[in-house]
């Protein structure tokens, strides 16, 4: 570590403390708050310099580092050297709280330091660094996180790469043309669509949601969700192949947010059970209901998930009945029954008698109008015996009808 005489000897200066060092350029500023600020800084950044070049094995470590962070899994391979050399532990987690990569043991040495490091390019937040290491091994835990973040910015790099052929993809579907190329990742599971926006006066507004649509498609990337993101009409837009529609939305949203500190906002379609790629159509349908979620998230930097909605709340305020009733059809048609499930609510709205009349009305066995007018109530999220439910499904139907 340099001292301040060898600081003062540069720079000229005589009667310092001949037992002070210093670790960061900084230090040396504060040291000498009587000299020039840019003087010193740049004389001590040329000791640090020297000094670390001078150090045994500094050119083979920076070697072992590097070709960890140039592995195809450069995250895990950082890991795992750093819990190798040092018997400790070291984890890499991403900006929205997902752990990328661990090694080693919190407690794998008596009387080991622990610290977490930000991993921060341009102002934007990518994640973190988090090491438990003895004493003697602090000095590595600074050099690993600029590695590190090297690393995740390798990671984000290649996603960007493979995010163009999705993006070309999603902009076809979008403008309701079938997607070319390869769509295989595509063709099984139901899907969702997520739409953000940024106020109008954020400067350099595209590329803002640009660095937003990676940050997502990455997110779904790291939990091994099929996804893709474009920038469209002012809106980062994603759409992927959903398993748990509520807390990929809700994780989606905390990894956005996690990314800038702007009044982010984000509105999330309904599940759709069919293959995206295979109905465009479909997908313009989910792209205006996650818009419509976005038009109704009143909550600075909030979000709303379209079969969430209050859809009363757009009927008072805007005078609309259009929103209630795509999404009770929307509701309706994860049943999968072809509409059989929504005629049968018109009739039973519509009937005045028992169940066994309506039932034998319709032609059916009473059971299985019960088991019907069950799935309805699960789709819908309340029961037939609500009258707010009711006073909704009357609107929705009516609605229907124009």
């Amino acid at each position: 570590m340099p001292t301040l005489v060898e600081l003062a000897l540069d720079l000229g200066l005589s009667d310092v403390d001949p037992s002070l060092t210093f670790a960061t350029p900084q230090e040396a500023v504060s040291l000498l708050p009587a000299e020039s600020p840019e003087a010193v800084m740049g004389v001590a950044t040329a000791l640090l310099a020297r000094t670390a070049l001078g150090t045994p094995g500094v050119s083979w470590l920076l070697a072992a580092l590097r070709d960890a962070a140039l592995a195809p899994h450069p995250e895990r391979e950082l890991v795992r050297l750093a819990a190798r050399w040092t018997g400790g532990f070291a984890e890499i987690v991403a900006s929205w709280g997902d752990t990328v990569a661990s090694a080693g043991r919190r407690a794998g040495q008596p009387g080991a330091v622990a610290e977490t490091l930000r991993l921060s390019h341009a102002g934007r937040h990518v994640g973190s660094l988090s090491v438990a290491f003895a004493p003697g091994w602090r000095g590595l835990a600074p050099i690993l996180a600029e590695y590190a973040l090297l690393a995740r910015l390798r990671t984000a790099a290649a996603g960007a790469a493979r995010r163009r052929v999705g993006e070309r993809m999603l902009d076809a579907l979008l403008s309701g043309r079938e997607a070319g190329g390869d769509t295989g990742s595509l063709e099984e599971g139901a899907f969702a669509l997520a739409v953000a926006t940024l106020p109008p006066s954020v400067p350099e507004q595209a590329q803002a949601l640009d660095l937003l649509a990676a940050v997502g498609e990455g997110y779904f990337s790291e939990r091994r969700l099929v996804g893709h993101a474009t920038v469209r009409d002012g809106q980062a837009v994603w759409l992927w192949i959903t398993l748990e529609l509520s807390r990929e939305a809700r994780e989606l949203h905390l990894a956005l947010t996690a990314s800038t500190a702007l009044d982010l906002r984000v509105g999330v379609s309904g599940r759709h059970p069919e293959a995206p790629w295979a109905r465009p159509a479909e997908v313009q349908r989910a792209f205006g209901e996650a818009r419509q979620a976005l038009s109704l998230t009143r909550q600075a930097r909030g979000y709303s998930v379209f079969h969430d909605l209050d859809p009363l709340h757009a009927l008072v305020s805007e005078g609309r009945l259009d929103l209630l009733a795509a999404q009770v059809s929307a509701q309706l048609e994860t049943i999968g029954d072809d509409g059989r499930t929504a005629d049968t609510l018109r009739a039973y709205l519509a009937h005045r008698g028992t169940l066994a009349e309506l039932a034998g009305a319709l032609d059916l066995h009473v059971n299985t109008l019960r088991y019907r007018l069950r799935r309805a109530e699960e789709a819908l999220g309340g029961r037939l015996s609500d009258p707010a439910l009711l006073a909704q499904l009357y609107l929705a139907f009516q609605a229907g009808r124009k």
